[in-house]
């Protein structure tokens, strides 16, 4: 999500009110509450206990530690916002481990509603008051702490990075660790020698492109060698050395009885996947087929989208139509490739039959991050590549599985959606 001009509205239900105003009155933190750009009360549950003693917590029933009571603390929960104004989130280690689209949409409910942070200490919290109350249970670590106002406070500064206007630069931000889905890259400063460690060269020529360049590069090293595990949900085309291309191939696949055939081209298949295309970042949809009338027809409904009457009825189209291209073989769009990145072609195969294919998405994911090639996703029409492509091919992938994975029949337009987000798509 990009930063937003919206207030967040946050209020910390606490048993030590003192200890979270000290740190929101801190740096970052301070200066976007004083703005108003972010709006954090400090409640203290001690203000609505009974009694002399002002007792929130009692002993926990069976045995145990002391467990903060339900009363009080649903009181205090009631003196923020009523059930319907308000999101409530539990800091506890058995909570769901916090992460940065969870940080995202805790900022979309502390703008829509108020955000009402519940801080645990001792053993916890009353389950009841969790059931009748708690939306979200989130967790910083496994491991325990003697109270939640740590979590808290730093579920806040979090949340405060996506306040337009809190962190000076924005495009800090958005370069931030796990933002983009991968690492951050290093970072240096003076002096350029230190001990004699030196700045790495590509940043000191005033070389904005190769800057650039070297940031990526450290990014991915660093995701893979340090949180392999991100690659899988990360989008990768920022970080690709080279670009990506689609292939849809109408010769040679199968037909229905196995044996090498020619399937007609689809209007439908023209512009959908296209659309996916230019959604996702690939340069180039090419559409392969040896029949020339068939490329004169996706040429021509190409044409209307370009420079007809479609152009200007919908430019959005426009522009995906634009990556459309045919060719009349597998070997001229590979060359096509190959001649404009310089770089021979790392062709993925795609299948909808088990045990034709064996790698796993997420390991040729980390295999393109890793490599200076143009990837290109081969699909089949008809039923699917024949053998000949599938064993020429640099991987081929093992089919997209769904719900019990006994009925695999997507069509092709919703199988290039699907691999090209796997791959590609990221929040």
């Amino acid at each position: 999500m990009g930063l937003s001009e919206d207030v967040a509205r946050i209020s910390v239900i606490t048993a030590l009110p003192e200890a979270v105003r000290d740190f929101l009155g801190a740096s970052v933190l301070g200066r976007g509450i004083a703005s108003g750009k972010l709006e954090v009360s400090v409640v203290d549950i001690r203000d609505f206990s009974r009694g002399a003693y002002r007792q929130i917590d009692d002993y926990s029933f069976g045995g145990g530690g002391m467990v903060l009571m339900p009363g009080p603390l649903e009181s205090a929960l009631e003196s923020v916002a009523g059930r319907d104004e308000r999101c409530v989130v539990y800091p506890t280690p058995q909570g769901v481990p916090l992460h940065q689209e969870m940080v995202e949409d805790l900022y979309r409910a502390s703008v829509a509603k108020r955000l009402a942070i519940v801080c645990g200490h001792y053993e916890g919290v009353d389950e009841r008051f969790v059931e009748r109350n708690v939306d979200v249970e989130f967790s910083i670590g496994d491991f325990v702490l003697t109270g939640g106002e740590l979590p808290a406070i730093a579920l806040i500064d979090a949340i405060s990075r996506l306040v337009k206007g809190v962190v000076g630069k924005e495009r800090a931000v958005e370069e931030d660790s796990f933002f983009s889905g991968m690492l951050d890259c290093p970072h240096y400063t003076r002096p350029s020698d230190f001990k004699g460690s030196s700045v790495p060269e590509a940043l000191l020529g005033g070389d904005h492109a190769a800057i650039e360049s070297f940031r990526k590069e450290e990014a991915v090293r660093r995701t893979i060698s340090r949180r392999p595990d991100m690659i899988a949900r990360a989008g990768i085309m920022p970080y690709l050395r080279k670009g990506a291309y689609v292939l849809l191939l109408h010769h040679p696949v199968l037909d229905k009885n196995g044996m090498k055939s020619t399937t007609a081209i689809t209007g439908m298949d023209v512009h959908d996947i296209s659309r996916a295309c230019r959604t996702y970042g690939v340069k180039k949809y090419f559409v392969v087929t040896p029949l020339a009338p068939q490329r004169e027809m996706v040429k021509k409904i190409a044409s209307h989208w370009i420079t007809g009457y479609g152009a200007a009825f919908n430019p959005d189209r426009k522009e995906a139509m634009g990556l459309v291209k045919t060719c009349p073989s597998l070997e001229g769009a590979l060359g096509w490739i190959e001649e404009r990145e310089k770089a021979s072609p790392f062709t993925i195969a795609t299948t909808a039959r088990h045990g034709a294919g064996g790698a796993h998405w997420s390991g040729v994911k980390r295999r393109l991050l890793e490599m200076s090639r143009p990837a290109v996703f081969i699909f089949g029409t008809g039923s699917g590549l024949h053998e000949e492509v599938l064993s020429r091919s640099s991987v081929v992938m093992s089919p997209v599985s769904g719900g019990k994975g006994d009925y695999n029949h997507l069509s092709v337009r919703s199988a290039v959606s699907v691999v090209l987000d796997r791959f590609f798509g990221f929040r």
